[in-house]
């Protein structure tokens, strides 16, 4: 156990010191402190000198051809368009081309030409991937339609325009289980720093036992302290400077969310980033540390095997895919919706892909407790299982120098060694 806190303790003060692991470290948090102050950045360049609700400072949307519209409606022309597109400084112009001559130059966004009550063209310089004006445009047209006819069957433009916009149905929408909508982004952040986490980490653990090894200062190690020590020593604590460097990030996030909330106002994507529930932050946390733990233990095994810094991502590449194949088919059902599938579920199961498809259906589905401590469970034990097969593959494979031995034998010299 000594020998156990001392590598710990090393490894541990290895990792803090690294220049990298700190550069990397604080320009996150500078990274997460631009993005959250930025309301208060893009205000204070503004200066106040120009307020972006001004009528005079909307982007100007272009309306031509009012006399082709119904005479019974055309009145209401410009007041519906400004009432659907409040965005926008609803302009009437008589001339088509000099409409066009407008858009080229950049003094107006768009122009809706009315042809006749039955047909229009939406006009804009350059079509923007998310422009959906048209979509409101039709809405506004076919209101307008509906009320002309109305009028002509002897309703009054009053009375029209009652039977339509004055009966509004409101509805509302309860959720028994989980919101996915509200869920989804901080779940898939988390499982996105957990892939982040686990890659990196991994790595480091695998690279740091291949030089030590290539070095052989492995040899001296070997003799003062036991394999155990070593390898669960250094699996820990790249774990722990794995997660310090979650909370300084994560941390620093959630104090500069609470400093600059009056300047977010009611974002519903900021809010729903930082409305975790403590439970599901619990299970967060036990999910990474298990699932770090597993992926390590492998990570240092392959170290261990690689006689020269060159190997490692050779020998590494086939835990990396199976991370990665479990990444995917969670980012996939996430998307989709289904959190609920059969191939999830299987997978929730499975230690090494449980510790992000359990968490995803804990956070976006209702899991049964009995399937949730399970999963733990079968994480746990398989926890200990690969720490105790990958610290005999360390004990075996850190005094084999020269080619790489083949996976038949390690294991053959695995099962020989006690």
């Amino acid at each position: 156990m000594k020998a156990f806190r001392k590598i710990l303790k090393f490894e541990l003060k290895n990792y803090l010191t690294n220049k990298v692991y700190l550069v990397l470290t604080v320009l996150l948090v500078l990274l997460i402190a631009v993005v959250m102050f930025f309301p208060r950045i893009a205000g204070a360049f503004k200066g106040g000198e120009e307020n972006p609700t001004d009528w005079e400072n909307l982007p100007v949307m272009l309306l031509v051809g009012e006399e082709n519209w119904e005479e019974t409606t055309r009145p209401m022309l410009v007041d519906s368009f400004a009432a659907a597109f409040p965005e926008y400084r609803i302009v009437p112009l008589a001339d088509l081309e000099k409409a066009k001559e407008t858009l080229l130059a950049g003094e107006a966004e768009c122009a809706v030409a009315l042809e006749s009550p039955e047909s229009y063209t939406y006009y804009v310089n350059n079509l923007s991937l998310y422009d959906s004006n048209i979509e409101f445009v039709d809405a506004v047209l076919s209101q307008l339609t509906r009320v002309s006819a109305m009028i002509t069957a002897g309703m009054t433009p009053e009375e029209a325009e009652e039977a339509l916009v004055g009966r509004v149905v409101t509805g509302n929408t309860v959720s028994l289980g989980k919101n996915q909508a509200e869920n989804f982004f901080y779940t898939y952040i988390m499982i996105f720093a957990l892939y982040m986490v686990i890659i990196l980490y991994g790595q480091m653990v695998a690279t740091g036992v291949a030089t030590e090894k290539s070095s052989r200062a492995m040899e001296l190690l070997i003799t003062s302290a036991g394999t155990n020590s070593l390898m669960f020593g250094k699996v820990i604590a790249a774990c722990l400077a794995g997660l310090i460097q979650i909370v300084a990030v994560f941390g620093s996030a959630l104090l500069f969310y609470r400093l600059n909330l009056s300047a977010w106002g009611d974002n519903f994507l900021v809010q729903s980033i930082f409305a975790m529930p403590v439970n599901l932050f619990l299970y967060m946390l036990v999910f990474f540390v298990l699932g770090f733990f597993i992926y390590a233990f492998l990570y240092g095994a392959v170290g261990s095997m690689a006689s020269r810094l060159e190997d490692i991502n050779t020998s590494s590449t086939p835990i990396t895919m199976l991370f990665i194949i479990g990444f995917f088919v969670v980012v996939f059902s996430m998307t989709s919706g289904d959190t609920e599938s059969l191939l999830l579920k299987v997978c929730s199961f499975i230690p090494f892909t449980s510790p992000m498809a359990m968490f995803t259906r804990i956070a976006m589905s209702t899991v049964p407790w009995v399937e949730i401590a399970l999963s733990i469970l079968i994480l746990l034990a398989s926890v200990i299982g690969v720490g105790v097969v990958s610290a005999k593959i360390y004990r075996v494979g850190v005094l084999l120098y020269g080619t790489p031995p083949k996976l038949g034998k390690m294991l053959r010299a695995v099962l020989r060694t006690k």
